[in-house]
């Protein structure tokens, strides 16, 4: 008997029919002998659904007050989930309990709207699996120290699923999604793109960091940090497949390393078209300058993805950055009130029409020419490259909006993914 955590997407939730369908196939599990817990996004729409009503009463900036209720509407999107759910176990004579965050409790930060998972109770959930019943957690919630209602962030119910696995040192976590497992990129972009059996930690964090949307990039480090096994796989499979074939199915994420990861140079192609750039021109060059512009920004909560300082003129330096999209307008304003005064920067740029493509790849820390390949085909469909990150295994090239997906395809095709194995 394992103890198994499934997380289900707001997608399989979508509908009473869907919610059925996911209790037949959680039953199916329980009556095998695995101890269940459950965590479900809200129903498909209805998070929009609760934000949008939000946004209609109170349609400018927020203060903490407005966040605070901001996440206590928009945690009961999952609180219906789990009730229905719950139901519909029970109607398969499967015993079941639904609980909120708050609940078990999931404490978190008090950081509203992105609040951070800091421990999670799991005495009351190991005495419901003792007694036979499965158990159905809200995912994306907890409870902050002064017992108000917090939510992690979009995406987060996949954080939620992986911290609850691992605070009950589960056997495996399966993350079923709309999707049958990892592409080596969106296959709705490039219909040539191969679906991976595996991919390793350190790929698939930078594939959710660079913007793939397949898993929450906080539930891929909770994974990392903590060890838990990893799988994705798709909800639309019949519910009734054996579980034997279910258990191998879709795309393990691995800690191992194989002679087989080593062969592919490049795992995957993944892209962001949510960011925005912004130069802040002609700063004086001298020690302190990063620090007070991206303090600033850092002070504002607003997160800075890739950073590019420029060569030193006469004393001063053009200062580049990427941040998210929905963060552009309030960047701008910010700097231009406070930072740019601060720092006599004679001006501001903004581009709020870029996007990031990346590569990927284990294969890459044993492969020379990585780059210069990725940097002949996008010249050789005319495309210019704005800015340049890199890690170990990933390089990022900062574009054009409108060229991205002729750059995925020029790159799925340039590192031989089009005719991939199946795995990574």
């Amino acid at each position: 008997m394992a103890l198994i955590v499934h997380k289900y997407g707001g997608t399989s939730m979508g509908s009473t029919e869907r919610i059925r369908n996911v209790a037949k196939r959680v039953a199916k599990w329980a009556r095998a002998g695995h101890q269940m817990v459950v965590v479900p996004s809200a129903m498909s729409g209805e998070t929009n659904r609760l934000l949008g009503l939000a946004k209609d009463l109170q349609p400018g900036s927020l203060d903490a007050a407005a966040m605070r209720e901001l996440d206590a509407i928009a945690a009961t999107g999952e609180q219906v989930s789990v009730g229905l759910l719950a139901l519909a176990l029970q109607a398969e004579g499967q015993p079941a309990v639904s609980y909120g965050g708050w609940q078990v409790p999931i404490k978190t930060d008090s950081v509203y709207t992105k609040a951070r998972i800091e421990s999670i109770d799991d005495e009351r959930v190991r005495a419901d699996l003792a007694a036979g019943k499965v158990v159905i957690i809200t995912g994306f919630q907890g409870i902050d120290p002064e017992g108000n209602v917090t939510t992690l962030g979009r995406g987060g119910s996949d954080t939620s699923a992986v911290a609850v696995a691992a605070a009950l040192k589960a056997d495996e976590c399966l993350i079923y999604t709309d999707v049958d497992g990892v592409y080596t990129t969106d296959p709705r972009v490039v219909p040539e793109a191969q679906r991976l059996s595996t991919i390793s930690f350190e790929e698939m964090l930078e594939l959710a960091s660079q913007g793939s949307k397949v898993l929450q990039i906080r539930s891929v480090e909770f994974a990392g940090k903590y060890r838990v096994p990893l799988r994705v796989l798709s909800s639309f499979t019949p519910w009734d497949i054996a579980i034997d074939e279910e258990a191998k199915s879709g795309t393990l994420i691995t800690f191992e390393e194989d002679e087989k990861m080593e062969k592919a140079v490049v795992s995957g192609i993944a892209f962001n078209r949510d960011e925005a750039k912004i130069t802040v021109v002609g700063v004086p060059d001298k020690p302190g300058i990063a620090y007070q512009i991206l303090g600033a920004v850092a002070e504002a909560n607003i997160d800075v993805d890739v950073i590019v300082q420029n060569v030193s003129h006469d004393g001063r330096t053009d200062f580049s950055f990427t941040v998210h999209r929905n963060d552009y307008t309030r960047t701008m304003d910010l700097l231009k009130n406070t930072v740019q005064p601060a720092t006599g920067a004679l001006n501001l740029i903004g581009d709020a029409k870029i996007c990031k493509v990346s590569i990927v790849g284990i294969g890459m820390k044993s492969h020379v020419g990585v780059a210069s390949t990725m940097f002949k085909a996008l010249s050789d469909d005319g495309i210019n490259i704005q800015m340049i990150t890199t890690s170990e295994i990933k390089t990022s090239v900062v574009i054009a909006e409108k060229y991205m997906e002729l750059a995925v395809r020029a790159l799925h095709r340039a590192f031989g993914l089009d005719a991939a194995e199946a795995t990574a």
